[in-house]
């Protein structure tokens, strides 16, 4: 029965989504440009977060992360056109939504830095840092010769690019599938949670280096390694900067408001740091998303939970339910950029296969690194696999911006590029789970063999 009712559920928030796609060209009226702004944006907000609850909720129901269910579900309403159904147009173009998924992507980053601990990071040690450096280096020269392999007449910035979308790791979904296992606490899972966070930085690193070297070169500079050299001392500058300088200043930050009696102080202080840094990293000539997670890191909760006033709040709790209505503006928004047209063109199609193998590759070579008999280097790479929601914002990125008067992402190789995401998010928790398990058979069988002479 609860099944069937969810069934229903699902076939009423359905219909319901059809509806308002229909409605959404008859929701212009006559009051003016920025009325009708207003109007769009509102009925665009019920349609994206409508259909990312339903896509969410199908994928959670098949043991999938939510965030492939809102991705899919956005290229379903990105492409009603090719049914005659144009109501969804307008909303790929909607300057108010534009930023509210960009706001979303912040926020999402600042979550991910603040279930991130810079202690973890450090107490696993070498063996983390080798693994994620690994798994930044292979993937993003694998990435790389596939996509001069493919447009042998591309930029090589575009070439760069490609190759950074392969570089990072989905935090997210590899823990919640080490969770959901009840692994999160085994050396396989500290060791994949911690190569996948430095992972993140590199990539973040990688990114600002190639998006300055970008616009730098649309001004008309050259690409001299001097001014390489200079964007990446400004990366690290500014991440090391800001978690010293943040770490150092965020508990006297918090000490100073704690006496004060409006409500929602400790939110507004997260945010404010967030946002802060967020515009500092893009005043210098980063991605603000480098700020957003920087101010996570630096968000410990030992710097406000020692002030009775905030012992009892989580700034991870606080900042949920903004996440739960931004965030997926931004998925449903990524979905709905692709054409899936391409998907019918068989030079995309095997680009985006090339582009998954290398990206399973490029990943297995962090096991490689790993010296410790007693970890399970399967486990380890296979972790590192799924790109997630880091890959699609790297695509994100690279489609707004523009060198030489063309996208770097094209809509095609953003076609591959999600496809690739998709599969190296659907294909890893089973593929996790299953080398876990083979892991700690093996473990279980040697020791066995161990004890048994003693005996």
């Amino acid at each position: 029965m609860r099944f069937f009712s969810g069934k229903r559920a699902l076939a009423v928030f359905g219909g319901l989504i059809f509806y308002l796609t229909f409605s959404t060209m008859e929701a212009y009226g006559s009051g003016g440009e920025q009325a009708e702004q207003v109007t769009q944006t509102l009925l665009g907000l019920v349609v994206i977060l409508l259909a990312a609850k339903l896509g969410g909720d199908l994928f959670e129901r098949l043991n999938q992360p939510a965030v492939l269910g809102e991705l899919i579900i956005g290229i379903f309403l990105g492409n009603l056109s090719l049914l005659g159904i144009d109501g969804v147009e307008p909303l790929k173009h909607s300057l108010p939504l534009e930023v509210l998924a960009e706001i979303g992507i912040i926020i999402l980053l600042f979550q991910v830095g603040l279930e991130s601990s810079i202690k973890e990071m450090l107490s696993v040690g070498a063996t983390s840092f080798m693994v994620a450096l690994a798994g930044v280096l292979a993937p993003f020269f694998l990435g790389w010769g596939v996509s001069v392999y493919f447009y042998p007449e591309s930029d090589l910035l575009i070439h760069l690019f490609i190759g950074a979308t392969l570089t990072a790791t989905s935090v997210g979904i590899t823990a919640r599938v080490l969770k959901d296992l009840h692994k999160s606490t085994t050396k396989e899972a500290k060791v994949i949670l911690g190569a996948a966070v430095i992972d993140d930085i590199m990539g973040l690193i990688i990114l600002a280096v190639i998006q300055g070297v970008i616009l730098a070169k649309n001004q008309g500079g050259e690409l001299a390694s001097s001014e390489i050299l200079i964007i990446c001392l400004k990366a690290v500058g500014f991440i090391v900067g800001a978690l010293a300088i943040g770490h150092y200043l965020s508990p006297k930050i918090f000490f100073v408001v704690k006496g004060m009696r409006v409500s929602g102080v400790l939110l507004s202080v997260a945010l404010f740091i967030c946002f802060g840094l967020a515009w500092v990293a893009a005043i210098i000539g980063l991605a603000p998303i480098v700020g957003a997670f920087a101010a996570g890191l630096i968000l410990d909760e030992v710097h406000y939970q020692v002030h009775p006033t905030f012992k009892d709040f989580s700034i991870d709790k606080l900042i949920d339910p903004i996440a739960v209505f931004l965030v997926p503006i931004f998925f449903v928004r990524m979905g709905m950029m692709v054409d899936v047209t391409h998907f019918g063109k068989m030079e995309v199609l095997a680009f985006a296969g090339a582009l998954t193998l290398v990206a399973f590759i490029g990943k297995q070579v962090c096991g490689v690194v790993i010296r410790d008999k007693s970890i399970s280097k399967m486990s380890v790479g296979l972790g590192m696999v799924p790109r997630g929601e880091v890959g699609l914002i790297f695509a994100g990125i690279g489609a707004t911006l523009v060198l030489a008067g063309e996208s770097v992402i094209s809509p095609e190789v953003y076609s591959a590029v999600v496809i690739m995401v998709m599969v190296t998010t659907l294909v890893t928790p089973p593929a996790l789970k299953w080398s876990l398990m083979k892991s700690e058979d093996k473990k279980v069988t040697t020791e066995t063999q161990t004890e048994t002479p003693s005996s």
